[in-house]
């Protein structure tokens, strides 16, 4: 799994949680409760109502202001948010010495009413959740909700059909991303008209050039939209759009504002064509920059990406989760040491004056050091994390570990033509013709040899290398871990295994080699029990085999 956040003191306020419930009753002493923190609607009206007479910006639906809800650091605020937490599944379950149980119920159904009586919110039977006898009974009750949406107290866009059954359940299992036991059943997109007033081109960290229509402000589906993406010039010549348009939107998953055509009928003859840029529109370089748009590809982009603009967003995104990972180099402090002169490209990362950093306000020694310890310990990241954080485009995660297990270091990426990417048949000539303009500009090759000399890995590492070619301690095994870890993260946990050669499996299954168990395992460790070829290690055995 991924490690969220923590929000134990802001759960607390919550008042759909209980603060004691009776779990024990059942011989239950650890349990995992799943569920979805949301505002109603009236509430949220509240709310925006009270921070529009404090001055303060209006949120632009009750899903993102849950959500920002959530992650305050004053508990005493959150309360005032009004949030619901709707308890939808009863999770792991364990005994007082933390061992796994099975759920003592046989239903779905059954769980969550126990759920409701222990004084958690859950979906209210039979309205909210409903118990059919066949796929048609449920489809008219998904229809009947989709009619009924608007007068419900809180935004939905659709409803979760689900097995009923435990057992029929765990037939079925899990796919990496979801349960095979469940399918959203989506309602139809709310749609508006309005009218497109202009189009601003934006340019994204790898230089692509994006239009943004600018729209007479509508509500749809909870918000108010007043700009909406065009995407690119193919989209806007699809639908024949042009500034004055009547336009009619419709937001997917009532979410995204999408524009689904222009209403051609309506028009006066006042509109006016959509031109593209020929130069970069946000260049801030003595020459003018031209765009280009390769064969085979939809957007214009900008080939020298080296404006103010674009460097920012490159640095936000190479210190980023999907970047380097750089833990608490968050968007707000890259803007701030940008600001300060300090940054100015990937290696100025890693030559930060941090004596300085403490004269500002908002940082203490303490905060600092985190930032260095973060910043120091990105060094050793593995090739292929490198890669994906040089906004090289089209070149994301599963690009960059198929380089990276192809060469000895950065470097001899330079040397590679057109003959040698097609000895990769995932990547096609365009991510080829990408990473070779790339490693031909010898600002890019000077600042990566920069990085190299301040520390920074670039060379293949056994990380890089496909499980099968890795030599590691646990090369060749499959490898899954279970319950808490004590000397370090899961995610730590997962990359020592890599490092070592072995596969991380995302659930039990009899491709499963190894299971390393935490404290309070769940119910992966019953399943790997009884399949009976899987080694159970603890977290010290796991240790000693990665340093032997």
């Amino acid at each position: 799994g991924i490690m969220g956040e923590e929000i134990t003191a802001n759960a607390r306020v919550i008042r759909s949680i209980p603060l004691k419930a009776a779990f024990s009753e059942k011989g239950i002493f650890r349990a995992e409760v799943r569920g979805e923190v949301l505002i109603r609607k009236d509430e949220f009206v509240k709310i925006n109502a009270e921070r529009e007479e404090l001055g303060e910006p209006l949120f632009a639906n009750p899903r993102n202001a849950a959500a920002g809800s959530l992650r305050m650091k004053d508990p005493k605020e959150v309360a005032r948010r009004r949030l619901v937490l709707i308890a939808y599944r009863l999770g792991y379950v364990g005994d007082e010495g933390g061992n796994a149980l099975p759920i003592p119920f046989e239903r779905h159904s059954e769980a969550t009413a126990w759920l409701s009586e222990l004084g958690f919110r859950t979906p209210r039977q039979p309205e909210e959740l409903k118990v059919c006898k066949g796929i048609e009974e449920a489809i008219a009750h998904c229809e009947a909700w989709e009619k009924k949406r608007d007068s419900y107290l809180f935004e939905i866009d659709g409803m979760v059909l689900k097995i009923n059954s435990y057992n029929l359940q765990e037939r079925c299992g899990y796919t990496a991303h979801h349960p095979r036991w469940a399918i959203a059943y989506k309602f139809k997109a709310r749609q508006a008209t309005t009218r497109l007033v202009a189009v601003e081109f934006q340019v994204g960290r790898t230089g692509v050039i994006t239009p943004v229509g600018k729209l007479e402000p509508v509500s749809l589906a909870g918000a108010t939209i007043s700009s909406v993406s065009l995407h690119n010039e193919d989209f806007i010549r699809e639908r024949d759009l042009r500034i004055g348009d009547k336009v009619l939107l419709e937001r997917a998953g009532d979410v995204i504002p999408y524009v689904v055509k222009a209403l051609t009928d309506v028009r006066d003859g006042s509109e006016q064509p959509i031109v593209y840029p020929e130069f970069c529109p946000v260049n801030d370089t003595d020459e003018p920059v031209r765009l280009v748009r390769r064969a085979g590809e939809a957007a214009w982009r900008c080939p020298a990406c080296v404006c103010g603009k674009q460097t920012l967003r490159k640095l936000v995104f190479f210190v980023s989760k999907d970047g380097m990972d750089i833990d608490g180099f968050g968007e707000a402090m890259v803007e701030r040491f940008y600001e300060q002169g300090w940054l100015r490209n990937f290696a100025d990362v890693y030559r930060l004056p941090y004596e300085e950093i403490e004269k500002l306000g908002g940082f203490g020694k303490k905060s600092v050091e985190n930032l260095r310890v973060a910043v120091e310990k990105s060094k050793n990241n593995p090739l292929h994390r490198l890669l994906q954080s040089l906004s090289i485009h089209q070149v994301g995660p599963k690009v960059a570990k198929l380089l990276a297990a192809r060469v000895k270091d950065v470097f001899e990426l330079a040397e590679w033509d057109e003959e040698r990417f097609k000895d990769i048949s995932e990547i096609g000539p365009i991510i080829a013709q990408n990473v070779m303009e790339f490693f031909r500009r010898e600002e890019n090759l000077r600042i990566l040899r920069e990085l190299q000399e301040l520390g920074v890995n670039v060379k293949r590492s056994e990380e890089d290398l496909p499980p099968a070619e890795r030599t590691g301690p646990l090369a060749g095994k499959t490898i899954l871990f279970t319950g808490a870890l004590q000397q370090m993260s899961r995610k730590e946990a997962k990359a020592l295994a890599e490092r070592a050669g072995a596969r991380v499996l995302s659930g039990v299954s009899s491709k499963l080699n190894v299971l390393v168990t935490g404290e309070k395992p769940g119910s992966k460790l019953r399943k790997a029990r009884e399949l009976g070829s899987v080694e159970i290690w603890t977290e010290k055995e796991f240790l000693d085999h990665i340093s032997s």
